[in-house]
């Protein structure tokens, strides 16, 4: 047993973490990070767990966020051996008719394609981009900065302009499948929209969900979906290495089991081992808003409002994945699908709508709604030559037992549906692996229950809703202590900016207006979390 301190303790070392370590230690801070698990990256890891020299990314794998992120590129990664790698092209949706939507690394490839199938909706694709390219920098800046984003914003506003700005609010708040309406008159469209947006678990009759669905669509059109060369473990090795040379320390196998608080914005941390370590400036907490407020800090520090606020946090769906270890690539039906990054499958435009509902109301989808990744062929060094290691997985309802024969009916369900598009599919498994909601959370404790977005992505709880009604900033009750998880706005993505807007937080509070900000933020939880 024994004490030490720091300025600032970060616990976990998922990408917000390791986001939030790189601030603090840029700015001159005296930074630990405690990590739980044996290696940092939390949701960032790769493993060979299907056959020897095959690599598999066990959570996270595609990265269009973070090739987007004003945030992640500050960083300079690429000096830390980060490499990004691509395939051909960035995502595709092959149908069980033979058909197949593609989103091209170019646009006018992208359109051609629309085009061919439904003359007009090339076009209008291309309509959709360039208004994509008018606010990219101002729309990316107020999604990942605290809220409100005021300059972010205001330049957003001059871009569009009133009667843009109202569209733009408009568009904000349709659901995807609406949205593929209005702009589409073919399904290819749609299929892209719909399946980018079913990334969430919002459904895509639900407002918010067009927002969702165009934004990684055009993500996806602009700067692809990369893979991080060697691994997605390599995303979160370049974050150590850059923090570690701005000086922040990392102890690994260190699971955080309480926060005690102190005077001022001195907060003590305890490990599991019997140590402790005393923050001396901040406290960040890279984990999910219930385990930060419930299990490391215990209802007795929180006021009344919060607690009950707590009961009605809302997980995202539970997660099945599968990963295999293929002895030639994946024999598509359709051709171009063999060279996308991703693969949406399982569903057409109507089946989306039912496989929300399935989990909505708690039943096993029949037709699950699969999104696939064929790593090998954006990232040659996954697997041998001539094969590939690939992975899939489907949301499930959070309220059955995800294990034994349920398990592994709905495995089933995934390859059938990948033989559907791809015959001769499971001919060619070496090998497989196999994930359950109990098994992700095992390894990463943020995952709770299987879910990858730390709390849903409805509009009821994003922005001053999350991750309860407040100030939609990283600011606790606790003086000094900040939620720098996904739980926080802007939510669940690789992108930092949870981590990156707690890092901000503490600066904040840290510097000459530091004491107007925690005076504020004390009134804001006062007014808003005051007994009833």
């Amino acid at each position: 047993m024994g004490s030490s301190s720091a300025d600032a303790v970060i616990i976990g070392a998922g990408p917000n973490g390791l986001v939030a370590a790189n601030a603090l230690g840029d700015a001159g801070w005296d930074v630990l990070v405690l990590e739980a698990s044996d290696r940092v990256g939390g949701a960032v890891r790769s493993d060979e767990v299907t056959a020897p020299g095959f690599l598999s990314d066990m959570f996270s794998a595609f990265y269009p966020l973070a090739a987007a992120s004003p945030i992640i590129a500050d960083l300079d990664l690429g000096a830390h051996g980060l490499s990004w790698a691509r395939a051909p092209h960035v995502l595709a949706h092959p149908l069980e008719d033979g058909r197949a939507a593609v989103l091209h690394s170019r646009v006018e490839d992208t359109a051609a394609a629309l085009d061919a199938s439904t003359p007009g909706d090339g076009a209008a694709w291309i309509e959709m981009f360039k208004q994509w390219q008018l606010i990219r920098d101002p729309l990316l800046d107020s999604l990942f900065t605290p809220f409100p984003p005021v300059s972010g914003a205001t330049r957003l506003l001059r871009r569009l302009g009133t009667s843009g700005a109202l569209e733009f609010a408009r568009m904000a708040v349709t659901p995807v499948r609406r949205l593929a309406r209005e702009r589409f008159r073919g399904d290819e469209a749609a299929l892209l929209l719909t399946g980018n947006a079913l990334h969430t678990d919002i459904p895509p009759d639900a407002a918010g969900s067009g927002m969702f669905g165009w934004l990684l669509a055009m993500l996806g059109q602009d700067v692809g979906f990369p893979v991080p060369r060697g691994g997605a473990q390599e995303l979160a090795y370049a974050l150590r290495r850059r923090a570690e040379a701005a000086g922040v320390q990392f102890r690994t196998s260190a699971r955080v089991t309480r926060i005690e608080p102190g005077r001022g914005r001195r907060n003590r941390v305890l490990v599991a081992d019997g140590t402790s370590v005393d923050a001396r400036r901040a406290v960040l907490a890279d984990v999910p808003a219930p385990a930060l407020y419930e299990e490391l800090l215990g209802p007795e520090q929180l006021p009344p409002r919060l607690r009950r606020d707590l009961d009605r946090f809302e997980w995202d769906n539970a997660t099945v994945k599968v990963n295999w270890a293929l002895d030639r690539p994946v024999p598509w039906s359709a051709a171009e699908v063999g060279k996308a990054a991703t693969i949406h499958l399982g569903v057409d435009v109507d089946g989306f709508v039912d496989f929300a509902a399935d989990l909505s109301v708690g039943r096993v989808p029949e037709r699950p709604f699969i999104l696939f990744g064929p790593m090998t062929t954006s990232d040659p060094t996954r697997s041998p030559d001539g094969t590939e290691s690939a992975w899939a997985y489907t949301h499930v309802p959070r309220n059955l037992d995800w294990t034994g024969e349920l398990l592994d009916a709905h495995v089933d369900r995934v390859e059938q549906a990948l033989e559907r598009v791809a015959p001769g599919f499971r001919a060619s498994t070496l090998a497989r692996h196999v994930q359950s909601p109990g098994d992700l959370e095992a390894v990463d404790a943020n995952l709770v229950g299987g879910a990858v977005n730390a709390g849903s992505s409805a509009l009821h709880q994003q922005l001053v809703f999350r991750p309860t009604p407040g100030l939609g900033r990283p600011e606790t009750p606790v003086p000094g202590l900040f939620l720098a998880s996904a739980s926080a706005h802007p939510g669940g993505g690789v992108h930092g900016a949870c981590g990156w807007n707690a890092a901000r937080a503490a600066l904040g509070s840290d510097g000459r207006t530091g004491s107007v900000r925690r005076a504020l933020a004390r009134t804001a939880w006062s007014r808003l979390l005051r007994p009833e």
